[in-house]
This record gives C-alpha cells, sequence and structure tokens, in this order.
C-alpha cells in the first residue's frame, strides 16, 4: 500500500516469508500465462482473418446478420465516446484542498459492524489516531447483533481509546440500514461520515473528506477513496485492486466534475446533517417490490441528496483500505449485492433524472444514467449473443473476446499504471479475463433476482462460531 500498512509484529515471520515467496511465484506465472493467452489469441485472430471475413461476408447476406453487425457498431460507437467523455471530465476534476482546524466542523464517524471481529477494533484505532481536532470529532460504533465477538472488541475499543469512542449494541440484527440510522440520531455533528467496519483510514482522510462542505455549499455528499486492504493475500484481491482504483480515481472523478458521483460507498462516505435529514425517514423506510430494502444504503442515500439538488463530489486524497473477498464464492455474492442495488437505485434515480431537480446542468447527469440502463438493457442480449457465438462460432468467440481484452484492459493498465505502478497495472488483464469468463452472469442474475435483500457474505456458519479465537490485542499501527 506504498507506506500505508497495518503493521503487526508475528511469531511466524519466517513462515510469513515462504508463504510471500509462493505467492510472488504464483503471481508472475499467471501474468505470464495471462500475456500467453491474450497475444496468443492476438496471434489467432490475424492468422484467421480470412475465415473471420469469410464468415463476415456470409452473415451479411442475411437480414439480420447486418442487423447484428449494424447494431454492434452502433454500440461500440457508444462505448467509445462515452470512454472519451469521461476522459474529458476527469481532466476537469480536481481535488478541494483540506481547510485548516478552525474552519473544520464538528464530524461525527458512524462505524456499523456486524460479525466483524477483530477487524473493528482496527478500524476504531484507525480514526482515533486520525489528525482531525478531537474537541471536534464524535466516533460512534453500533453492533448490529453480531453473532461473533465482535462485540468484545468494541469493548476493548473503548476500554483503550476511552471518551474517544462510544459504542452501541442493537438488541438484534436489524440490518446494516436500520445500524446507520441509529448513528444518525445519536450524532451531533455538521457532517457524518460513514466507515465500514473493515476499513483503515489514513491519517487525513477525515479531515479531506469534510473539506469540500466547507468551501461548497451545496455539497451534500463526498465519496471516498477506496482501496484493497488485502491486496497481498489472495489472487482475487490483487486483481480488484487496479479495478477498484479505475473506478474510483477514473470513473468518479469524472462524475465528480458533474457534482453527480452515483454512489457514496460504504466503505467511506461523507453526508451533510441537513441533507441527510431531510430524506431520513424516507430511506429507512424504502421499499422495492412491496419489501423493506435491506441492500444497497449507500447508493439510495446518493440518490436522495441528489435528488434535493444537492452536488455529490469525490474526494481522491481521502483513502480508504477495505478488505475485499478473497474467495470466488464471496466475491460473486458481493457483486450479486452490488448489481442488485444499482438496477434498483437506476429505476429510483429514473424518477427525478429528468425533471428540473437542480439548477445546475442536468444532461452530463442524464448521460451517466443512460449509460447505466445501457448496460442493463443489454444483459440478456449480449448473453443470447454470447451462447450464440460458441456454439456457431467459438474460435471466433473466443479470439474476439480475448483481443477485446487485450484493448480495453490496456486503458486501465495504462491509468494505474500512470498514477501507481507498472507492475500491479498488469493485474487489469488477468481480472478482464476472469470477469469475462466467471463473472458475466452477474448482471443478468441480479435484474431476474432483484427483489431480493440477502446481505449474502456475513452469515457465520457453526464452524466459524466455533472457531472463534479468543481476544488477544496486537496493537495495529498505520505508517505513512
Amino acid at each position: 500500500m506504498k507506506g500505508h500498512i497495518i503493521s503487526n509484529s508475528t511469531p511466524n515471520a519466517g513462515f510469513d516469508s515462504v508463504e510471500q515467496l509462493k505467492n510472488n511465484t504464483s503471481s508472475i506465472a499467471i501474468l505470464i500465462a495471462t500475456f500467453i493467452v491474450l497475444f496468443g489469441a492476438a496471434s489467432m485472430f490475424y492468422f484467421l482473418q480470412p475465415y473471420f471475413e469469410e464468415i463476415h461476408l456470409e452473415r451479411m447476406n442475411t437480414t439480420w446478420g447486418i442487423t447484428l453487425v449494424i447494431l454492434g457498431i452502433v454500440l461500440l460507437t457508444i462505448k467509445i465516446s462515452f470512454i472519451g467523455y469521461i476522459l474529458f471530465l476527469y481532466l476537469r476534476y480536481k481535488v478541494v484542498d483540506s481547510v485548516t482546524d478552525k474552519e473544520l466542523p464538528l464530524c461525527t464517524v458512524i462505524v456499523p459492524a456486524y460479525n466483524e471481529g477483530e477487524l473493528v477494533h482496527k478500524t476504531l484505532h484507525s480514526l482515533a489516531k486520525s489528525d482531525y481536532p478531537i474537541e471536534k470529532l464524535q466516533i460512534i460504533s453500533i453492533d448490529d447483533g453480531s453473532q461473533d465477538d465482535t462485540w468484545e472488541w468494541m469493548k476493548k475499543a473503548k476500554e483503550e481509546l476511552g471518551n474517544r469512542v462510544s459504542i452501541y449494541q442493537q438488541p438484534k440484527n436489524k440490518g446494516k440500514r436500520h445500524a446507520l440510522y441509529r448513528g444518525f440520531n445519536l450524532g451531533m455533528g455538521d457532517v457524518f461520515i460513514t466507515v465500514d467496519s473493515d476499513s483503515i483510514v489514513k491519517k487525513d482522510t477525515l479531515r479531506v473528506m469534510v473539506s469540500p462542505f466547507i468551501v461548497n455549499e451545496n455539497c451534500g455528499a463526498v465519496a471516498g477513496n477506496v482501496r484493497v486492504l488485502n491486496r497481498d493475500k489472495a489472487l482475487i484481491p490483487r486483481m480488484l485492486n487496479v479495478s477498484f482504483a479505475f473506478s474510483f480515481e477514473f470513473i468518479r472523478s469524472a462524475q465528480s466534475a458533474l457534482g453527480s458521483v452515483l454512489c457514496t460507498p460504504g466503505a467511506l462516505s461523507a453526508y451533510r446533517k441537513e441533507a441527510v435529514f431531510n430524506c431520513l425517514e424516507d430511506w429507512i423506510s424504502q421499499t422495492f417490490m412491496g419489501q423493506v430494502s435491506k441492500i444497497g444504503e449507500d447508493r439510495a442515500m446518493t440518490n436522495m441528496i441528489l435528488k434535493q439538488g444537492y452536488n455529490v463530489l469525490f474526494q481522491r486524497t481521502a483513502y480508504v483500505y477495505t478488505n475485499i473477498p478473497e474467495r470466488y464464492k464471496n466475491l460473486y455474492k458481493m457483486f450479486i449485492r452490488w448489481e442488485r442495488s444499482n438496477i434498483r437505485e437506476n429505476i429510483a434515480m429514473s424518477k427525478f433524472a429528468f425533471t428540473n431537480f437542480r439548477t445546475e446542468s442536468k444532461n452530463g447527469t442524464r448521460v451517466l444514467l443512460l449509460n447505466q440502463w445501457l448496460k442493463m438493457i443489454m444483459a440478456y442480449p449480449g448473453i443470447a449473443l454470447m451462447v450464440f457465438f460458441v456454439f456457431t462460432y467459438p474460435l471466433l468467440f473466443i479470439s474476439a473476446t480475448l483481443v477485446g481484452i487485450l484493448v480495453f484492459s490496456s486503458i486501465q493498465a495504462f491509468f494505474y499504471a500512470k498514477k501507481h505502478s507498472i507492475s500491479e497495472a498488469l493485474w487489469a488483464y488477468p481480472y478482464s479475463i476472469f470477469y469475462a469468463f466467471t463473472l458475466f452472469w452477474i448482471t443478468p442474475y441480479a435484474i431476474a433476482t432483484a427483489g431480493r435483500s440477502g446481505w449474502l457474505t456475513r452469515d457465520l456458519t457453526k464452524k466459524q462460531l466455533k472457531e472463534q479465537q479468543p481476544i488477544d490485542v496486537v496493537p495495529v499501527t498505520i505508517t505513512s
């Protein structure tokens, strides 16, 4: 994490070194294999060009073939045009500089926790180490009826941090939205910051998050910059680290230039108190298809604040490092939850985005929403075309898909290499292959099951409960 790591002494340093060596060797092998596959596909595409041209001419002799080619050209043109538009907005983006201690308002940080164990202890310590004036900072953590030892770790943090932290316990698990709702009502700050209980913030993150509210009276919410905390522990987090950086530092920077970041992430978000209380009751009682919404609380709050006419911004220098799933099963469950939320909130946003919801320009916001809708609309036709080409022209499908990955992943890789590390940027390519062949079904499935509200990733099995370790606190240190 380039100087922003959690350092704990461990008696297993030798074992960890061996494991690290194995991981590095495996990583190099995976990257080499990835580029062999990609450049092999590009070579195959080149040498089989006459065969592919024959297929193209064959299709052009049929009405459906002509329609398919035209549709493909139109979609590709739209995609490239949108990327160009996002690049234009990205170049206009500017970070809001941190204000002075005197200008900083009273701030309430809310940390909801459920089955988080020791991680919540580390989160609270990282927040307490912030360089935000102590007299202006209120930290609240709420245990949402955890089944594990989360509450014990919260009490341990309370013992160590004293009045710096206030902790509360829900009588039973009611969901993250209800834990946040309680925190909002307990909070005394003019600005609320929400932080996930498996996340670590940098020392200056809180003040960077709050500053836009001081310099921009129309700022209603701010999104933080989410990076992967456990990226060195497993293959999936390592791959997703590049994707996260691109999603936040490129996409959200562009959205921020319009004052229309579409989602303030659960890992780190800030809200103006007035904007929150203007919609709090609608937010807590929100329903979808007749059922109370238990997911997507971050995107829902963002939507409701945008609807009030406020700007929603992104602070690229406000870093939070958060754990993400290390196994495929947990990863796809997380993606399903996110995608269901996007579907619901795209519908909700469509109800106000084309009205006169704010005095500033609204066209850019509408373009962002239309791009979201295009992804949803093309989900099922895309799957149908994929199945068709897999069975009729498998060589064309595989080679064209991999060549497309090589081209479009290079955009992410170039961006990450320029901002961070060239070696880490290479993980954009295996992640794109991984997503294209193992996670392509997420959006169609989420559309078909959009009415479901399960969290999916935090429940513990009986075996996990038995494996809970006794609390032995190891101090967490964030070095910068």
